[in-house]
């Protein structure tokens, strides 16, 4: 008998089923791979993953036939399969919906020419070379890195804020050289290790840097800008025996690994983390179960510490270790200020006049909030953001110009008032990239001018003198590092309506500021107080800390687990009841109304109450699933119930 996952959105159908092998299908069917089963309910074939082949099923009924196996290679390893049932279960999910993210999708030409190859043992490129020999890693006591990653700890370094110019000519980040010195520690031990990281920006950095130590064979890239069939083509690589190195985004913390020694995890505040597909488990819960499953070493690195791992240093669950050779970078705090200079009125005097320096010399940096043009507006006197009357939405200025209106609903400005003075006045709060990119160009006529955004790319650019504008993300790395370095906007990066605000701030201003050349300044314009102080004195652990100590006063992520429960209001209310009922501790909030005649609440509570209360939120979304709709007169069936649970939803509070 084969145990089968099905393939399935459906909450009741997040079980493990019984069917019988037939005997054409006995030499085939093998625990975890991908077969195709039948479902009794409309008589439909459905597809689903063989989790383990027993000799008797506990249903006492007859057993239905496999219908066929799809492919020969077992995908589904039984350390996935765990992984994947513990992350869903923790966020009242299924686990299908987990798989469907870590398994990519399967083409047969790709699987056959693996596999007439010899199952990705080095095929075509001969074998990988011999182990590398182990190097201490770079900034930390000799052997305490590597210690860890020999017996299995959970760790949290602090990243080297500066670049290196690796033995190809390529200028990466120090914390990129940091993961590759890991990576080939865990690969001298003959295990594999996990390498994730936000984007294909710091890919590429990580990328080159492992070029430097590791032998190119060892290392598989799993993310979404590979074609489909090399990503599965990677994929089948990491499910063989032979230690590597698997790097790429989210979701490569699920990627198959031989003997896994190591997961690490760069900048694991990034929002990218965040999995906005059901049932939405953050890349850094998924890595904290694996570790615990697996045994192996568990590293976040950084140049700010999440509020998340500075709970777990703070109990002791995950140890920090000390750098002993860092250089901070010279942060200046500035006030706004205005300055003769045309086209500077954004600029303090102070910054204006080492940008005019330091852009003879080579790259200045300036950091702004936003694409485009002039992008937020806000009223005049009190400076509250503006709103649409209509909808709520933000008024901005689009993109491509034009006249001011709402960005959802594009209700244009006539007659807007200010709900809060009630003037009717509006004003710019910040200056996108383009219109900054513009005045610049302006006031240094002689300087060349580059423009980074989500819409024009720039990872590198050379030590040649220039101005590169670049919103918040698309920094791009400068040979040498910039010479100078802005940081403007600061104030309207703090206006967005977050928990996380402060701590997204810091971690963006950090980052960038990394950016820097030995002894350049970086000018942090308009930003004052203790989020300003943490960054000019390079303390933003201690900054964690006390964010932290706030969060918990209040009963806010992550000192408390939070999940959001939508429904109609008396679904809801059964829903959130059998969760306050699951554990002590359960507090609610809300309910609030939302469309269609639906409510959200969020239910709050303890670490230790999490499980009870997402099998409880889990069993009532499966009596939501399964009960029958009862028919509208004269339109038969009515329209199925809805009830959507969230943990950790990274919207709330």
């Amino acid at each position: 008998m084969a145990r089968v996952l099905v393939d399935s959105p459906l909450p009741q159908l997040d079980q493990l089923f019984d069917y019988r092998v037939p005997e054409r299908l006995r030499d085939v069917a093998r625990a975890g791979v991908r077969v195709k089963v039948p479902l009794r309910t409309g008589g439909r074939i459905a597809q689903g993953w063989i989790v383990e082949l027993v000799d008797t099923s506990e249903y006492g009924g007859r057993l239905s036939d496999l219908e066929d196996v799809v492919g020969g290679v077992p995908l589904l390893t039984p350390e996935v399969w765990r992984l994947a049932r513990a992350a869903a279960d923790r966020a009242a999910g299924n686990a299908s919906d987990i798989l469907r993210l870590a398994i990519p999708s399967r083409y047969v030409r790709v699987e056959r020419s693996w596999l007439a190859a010899g199952a990705g043992e080095g095929a075509g490129d001969g074998e990988p070379g011999p182990l590398p020999e182990v190097a201490p890693v770079e900034g930390f006591e000799p052997g305490r890195v590597e210690s860890g990653i020999e017996r299995g700890e959970r760790m949290s370094l602090a990243a080297n804020p500066r670049l290196l110019r690796l033995d190809s000519g390529t200028w990466v980040g120090s914390w990129a050289v940091t993961l590759a010195q890991v990576a080939r520690t865990a690969l001298a031990a003959d295990r594999s290790s996990l390498l994730v990281v936000p984007d294909h920006r710091d890919q590429e950095q990580l990328e080159a840097a492992l070029a430097d130590v590791v032998d190119a064979r060892r290392v598989l890239r799993t993310d979404a800008r590979q074609s489909g069939g090399d990503r599965y083509r990677a994929f089948l690589d990491a499910t063989g025996e032979a230690a590597r190195v698997i790097i790429g985004n989210r979701s490569t913390v699920y990627a198959p690994a031989a003997r896994l020694g190591l997961i690490a995890i760069w900048d694991d505040g990034d929002p990218l983390y965040a999995e906005p597909l059901a049932p939405g488990v953050h890349a850094r819960d998924a890595a904290l179960i694996r570790q615990e499953q697996s045994g192996a070493a568990l590293l976040f690195l950084g140049h700010t510490r999440s509020v998340e791992v500075t709970r777990l240093v703070e109990l002791g669950w995950v140890h920090e270790i000390d750098p002993v050779r860092h250089v901070r970078p010279r942060i200046v705090l500035t006030e706004q200020q205005a300055s003769p200079e045309p086209g500077s009125a954004r600029i303090p005097s102070s910054a204006w006049r080492q940008a005019q320096q330091a852009v003879t010399e080579g790259p200045v940096l300036v950091q702004v909030a936003r694409p485009g043009h002039t992008p937020l507006l806000v009223c005049d006197r009190c400076r509250e953001p503006a709103k649409c009357a209509a909808c709520g939405g933000r008024i901005e200025v689009p993109a491509s110009g034009g006249a001011p209106r709402c960005d959802l609903c594009g209700t244009g400005t006539a007659g807007w008032k200010c709900p809060v003075c009630e003037s009717t006045k509006l004003r710019a709060a910040t200056i996108g990239a383009t219109r900054t990119a513009e005045e610049l160009g302006r006031a240094f006529p002689r300087a060349r001018v580059i423009l980074a955004d989500g819409e024009r790319q720039v990872l590198r650019v050379g030590p040649e003198p220039a101005l590169v504008v670049a919103t918040r993300g698309a920094e791009p790395v400068a040979d040498g590092g910039y010479r100078a370095v802005l940081l403007l906007d600061g104030e309207r990066m703090l206006l967005r309506e977050s928990l996380r605000v402060a701590e997204d701030c810091l971690r963006w201003w950090s980052n960038t500021a990394a950016l820097a050349a030995p002894g350049a300044s970086v000018f942090l314009v308009g930003v004052a107080g203790a989020l300003g102080t943490a960054l000019a004195t390079w303390r933003q652990p201690e900054w964690a800390a006390e964010e932290l100590a706030g969060r918990r006063a209040v009963r806010f992520p992550p000192a408390v687990r939070m999940a959001s429960v939508t429904a109609a209001p008396d679904r809801l209310a059964r829903a959130t009841e059998l969760a306050r009922d699951a554990a002590p501790g359960v507090d609610l909030l809300g309910p609030m109304p939302l469309d269609d005649g639906l409510e959200r609440a969020v239910v709050r509570f303890d670490y230790g109450a999490g499980h009870a209360v997402a099998a409880a939120l889990k069993a009532e979304t499966i009596r939501t699933a399964t009960e029958r709709r009862r028919p509208v007169a004269g339109r038969g069936p009515g329209r199925p119930p809805v009830l959507r649970v969230r943990f950790d939803d990274p919207d709330l509070p």
